[in-house]
């Protein structure tokens, strides 16, 4: 039997399933517990890559005058936030798993303008920190299991 690295360990400590039946929504409930009770909120996050609506300008294609004027009003991966909450169910066009993934509820720290991000996109800045463990060990469970 393969011997479980520390995250792997952390995770199926999280989810608890000796039979390994658990579907995905039972164990993204189980994470939503589990982050909820832990986290400490707030805390800063940033996006772990660009947003969809970032792409063509990122890699080159869109004009720089644009992709600067709508980064005023939309969530860009240069941005830093506070997370405010974390939540079930809700919906925003900038999570790229609506219906799958929990949703973070930021304020985006350069002019107070709240979104909701997909929580398995977002990481926590202070990778020192317990709330990065809890949370990348989230989008990496998030990410490989889905």
């Amino acid at each position: 039997m393969k011997e479980l690295d520390s995250q792997d360990a952390r995770i199926e400590a999280i989810i608890d399933d000796e039979n390994k039946n658990l579907n995905v929504g039972d164990a993204v409930e189980k994470f939503y517990v589990q982050l909820a009770r832990c986290l400490q909120l707030p805390c800063n996050v940033t996006s772990i890559e660009d947003f969809r609506w970032e792409e063509g300008y990122v890699f080159g294609a869109g004009d720089s005058e644009e992709y600067r004027e709508l980064r005023k009003s939309q969530p860009s991966y240069k941005d830093t936030f506070e997370l405010l909450a974390i939540e079930r169910d809700t919906y925003s066009e900038w999570m790229m798993f609506y219906g799958e993934d929990l949703v973070g509820k930021v304020r985006r720290k350069s002019d107070g303008k709240e979104f909701y991000l997909g929580l398995a996109e977002i990481e926590v800045m202070d990778k020192k920190s317990e709330n990065y463990q809890l949370l990348d060990d989230y989008s990496v469970w998030f990410v490989n299991n889905r």
